[in-house]
């Protein structure tokens, strides 16, 4: 079919993205995964051109690093620019301004009124490793809680908060020791008696039973939760459950850490996603779409927590690199010149419309749901029993990447569609993306029925 934007011209993988291929599996570890099966040569906005010509639209955003879109000018033009001054000299051993700037932007936009600061790291696992020492050198306390479904890394540390077994945790144990999971909601597959309020009480119940079965109260420093599961599927929790979980928390003297790993920088149509939910958390962990692919990562909390530390206690040899700081500057410059958050309320609400027709016409949809532009689409083999299509799943995928759509999976039982479009993409390649995956969709359907 003749497009627009997505244009793919060979089979995938092309010629020279096979000959890549073939050089990749000689020297690379089975255990990198990849999913599209081709090279990028060049990226920009929401498109993606490989090595063989082909152009895609690209739905998955580097799993959702890329909010301001690929290589938007102002951050190539900060990042030439901080190349031509230095590239690295270590926070710890000679500082630099772009990172005090860029702590005092980023700690005025975090949810609450209370004073805070900022550090900064690497990646998103070495922020939840570190949000999780902050919490125990102030509470003095060793327990940590994370949920069922959830996903926090491939250290040690986060392997063991992530809930979820195949692939980050098969076979890799064992795991860190006082890392306990109380169970989160999804409210798809609640028991069929229960309305989402009584759900919702029953979770919560739950965990204070948890205090009684698992772990005392006293010896837990910190929950962590993300306000928006991603690895999960998208699975959204209500207001009653995040505000109880916060609650429990202060009535035990338990520090409240936000993953906003994922959601944060304008996903969710706010700088970060707990704003959704009406709750100040003690710590929030950031990296992703916070530099435009740079890596880099952060932990913000409340001052006197984050002060509980000494000096040389915290750190590393890259962390806060000042490309990531000048990167994150123009990523916030962008997201307020362009208002990305008010454009991905936009974005969210077009794809939902969308979803709803796919529900209409495929039976094969379970389920959609979102919160701004983090949207996704459960598919299942039947809509009475809810059980889950993974091979449909996986199949949509390729179908959609034969027709020029870069699109991921995710979810408990790796049957979720989900969408980390950048919020830059034009409204024209947001409709012929959906129209993509709707025929992805249609095709992987009627290969699952013909199987």
């Amino acid at each position: 079919m003749n497009r627009q934007f997505a244009n793919v011209q060979t089979e995938l993988p092309g010629p020279k993205a096979k000959e890549l291929l073939d050089r990749r599996h000689d020297v690379v570890p089975h255990g990198v995964g990849y999913g599209a099966p081709t090279f990028v040569e060049s990226a920009k906005g929401a498109l993606l051109n490989d090595v063989d010509g082909n152009q895609f639209i690209d739905f998955a955003g580097a799993i959702g690093c890329i909010n301001v879109g690929h290589s938007h000018d102002s951050v190539v033009s900060a990042l030439h620019d901080q190349v031509d001054k230095y590239i690295h000299t270590g926070f710890n051993v000679m500082m630099y301004d772009p990172y005090i700037e860029f702590a005092e932007k980023v700690a005025a936009l975090a949810p609450g009124s209370s004073k805070k600061k900022v550090m900064f790291l690497n990646s998103g696992a070495e922020a939840v490793e570190n949000a999780v020492k902050i919490a125990r050198k102030y509470t003095k306390r060793q327990g940590v809680v994370s949920f069922s479904g959830g996903f926090h890394g491939r250290t040690l540390m986060t392997m063991s908060m992530t809930g979820k077994v195949k692939p980050f945790k098969y076979e890799y144990g064992p795991f860190a020791p006082e890392v306990y999971h109380a169970p989160y909601p999804y409210y798809y597959r609640r028991p069929e008696q229960m309305s989402e309020d009584e759900y919702t009480d029953y979770l919560l119940n739950q965990i204070e039973e948890f205090f009684i079965s698992e772990v005392d109260p006293s010896l837990v420093g910190a929950f962590v939760m993300e306000p928006v599961q991603g690895e999960s599927g998208f699975i959204i929790p209500n207001k009653k459950f995040v505000q109880g979980v916060y609650e429990l928390c202060k009535q035990h003297g338990i520090l409240f850490i936000a993953d906003e790993i994922q959601t944060g920088f304008g996903r969710t149509g706010k700088y970060f996603a707990m704003e959704h939910f009406g709750v100040e958390p003690d710590l929030t962990v950031i990296s992703k779409s916070m530099a435009a692919g740079t890596p880099i990562s952060g932990v913000i909390g409340r001052e006197e927590i984050m002060d509980g530390a000494k000096p040389g206690e915290l750190g590393g040899t890259y962390c806060g690199s000042v490309l990531g700081c000048r990167a994150g500057l123009a990523v916030l410059d962008i997201m307020e010149k362009e208002n990305l958050n008010e454009r991905a309320e936009k974005i969210g609400k077009r794809v939902m419309e969308r979803f709803g027709e796919f529900a209409e016409k495929l039976d094969v949809v379970g389920e959609y749901r979102g919160l701004g532009a983090m949207c996704a689409l459960e598919l299942v083999k039947d809509r009475e029993t809810k059980e889950p299509a993974k091979e449909m799943t996986a199949q949509v995928l390729k179908e959609a990447r034969e027709r020029g759509l870069i699109v991921l999976k995710s979810g408990v039982h790796d049957n979720v569609v989900r969408l980390l479009m950048p919020l830059v993409i034009t409204d024209e390649q947001l409709e012929e993306g959906l129209d993509i995956l709707e025929e992805a969709v249609e095709a992987a359907a009627l290969v699952g029925a013909k199987g």
